[in-house]
């Protein structure tokens, strides 16, 4: 019988998620014994399979156009898509931008920050993904598993993993969750 395929990417948020992952050392041999890791940013395959997974993983939020499309194809192309870490579980850090307007974070970003020099802009160009809102990953796909945590524990991560590419669906108890 052939292993279940899974697959990560990331969105808005800073990569601990996946920092966490590879801090599951070793076991990740474990992990590849039960199920075959197929796109991720830490593959060389960047995108899951058209033919589909079985297991999608998301990290961060959403705040941009290109994160849209990101999670609406990665929920296309999964059976179970779990949001991994409190910035796709609930928006995190980066939706602290959600107390301003987009114009006035991209003013501050690209003009007003001291390291800016005096020809500091704004880019614009049409194929530069569009600014929104930042939300989380169920603001805008539906959600199987939601795993919190800023990252989430190698050792949660590494059960979550364990129990998904078993065909079972983790229960995520206090005792199964770690907090920093």
């Amino acid at each position: 019988m052939a292993k279940p395929k899974i697959a990560s990417d990331w969105l808005a948020g800073c990569a601990g998620c996946h920092m966490s992952l590879l801090d599951i050392d070793e076991r990740i041999l474990q992990v590849l014994e039960l199920a075959d890791l197929r796109a991720t940013p830490i593959t060389d395959l960047k995108e899951p399979d058209e033919s589909g997974v079985a297991v999608g993983i998301l990290e961060g939020g959403i705040n941009n156009s290109a994160n849209e499309e990101v999670a609406h194809r990665m929920r296309s192309r999964c059976k179970v898509l779990v949001a991994l870490g409190d910035c796709a579980v609930f928006g995190g850090i980066p939706a602290m931008r959600n107390f301003f307007t987009i114009e006035e974070s991209l003013r501050r970003a690209y003009i007003e920050t001291p390291s800016t020099d005096e020809s500091g802009k704004i880019p614009s160009d049409p194929e530069l993904a569009v600014p929104t809102k930042v939300r989380a990953l169920n603001e805008v796909v539906d959600v199987d598993i939601f795993v919190p945590g800023c990252p989430p524990d190698a050792d949660t991560i590494f059960y979550v993993l364990s129990e998904l590419a078993q065909g079972r669906k983790p229960v995520l108890t206090d005792d199964k969750l770690q907090w920093h």
